[in-house]
């Protein structure tokens, strides 16, 4: 489902318009603001057809990719779905899903028998190894229009944004530190 729910973006027009009818309205901010909803519907749009390419859902990549940074320590189902940010029970049936294909397996936690903990199978591990070049390029593609100096500075606009939210949300693991420039 669509951020911002819109066929298009108001043209600029518009948003002066509104301006002088609501004057605390920042038009900056909301030119701003509609262009970030508009890209994050465009990026999402391209990571569907993506997974649609390859026969996964959303959920279903997201587990796979986090089972496949797991390693050879499988994850609990309780885990997954915090990392995820799903409910446990949407996390059951990713897993039953995942677990169907033959892309996950089930395990009782040699140390705790009332837990059950989830790693990739040997074709899982596969699937994620054939699959991930793909997505890479896909999202090589999306961001190659911006130059190596302006993804540094778009990465520090956003984390600036994101500063200033509620943390509502987990801190993003980067294996970069956060950058101090923008």
């Amino acid at each position: 489902m669509p951020l911002l729910m819109l066929k298009d973006l108001p043209r600029y027009e518009c948003l002066l318009k509104a301006a002088e009818q609501y004057p605390e309205m920042s038009l900056s901010a909301n030119e701003a603001f509609l262009n970030l909803l508009w890209t994050a519907d465009l990026v999402f749009a391209e990571k569907g057809r993506f997974l649609n390419q390859i026969g996964l859902s959303q959920g279903r990549f997201t587990v796979l990719m986090l089972l496949s940074h797991c390693g050879e320590n499988p994850a609990t189902p309780a885990s997954l779905a915090d990392e995820a940010g799903v409910t446990r029970a949407t996390m059951t049936g990713i897993v039953d899903t995942l677990e169907r294909d033959g892309l996950v397996i089930r395990e009782p936690d040699p140390s705790d028998r009332r837990t059950l903990r989830v790693r990739l199978t040997e074709a899982g591990q596969a699937f994620v190894e054939k699959m991930i070049p793909g997505w890479f390029q896909q999202v090589a593609a999306m961001i190659h229009p911006l130059s190596e100096e302006e993804r540094k500075t778009l990465v520090g606009l956003l984390q600036k944004i994101q500063a200033g939210l509620t943390p509502a949300l987990p801190e993003p693991s980067s294996s970069e530190p956060a950058s101090s420039e923008a």
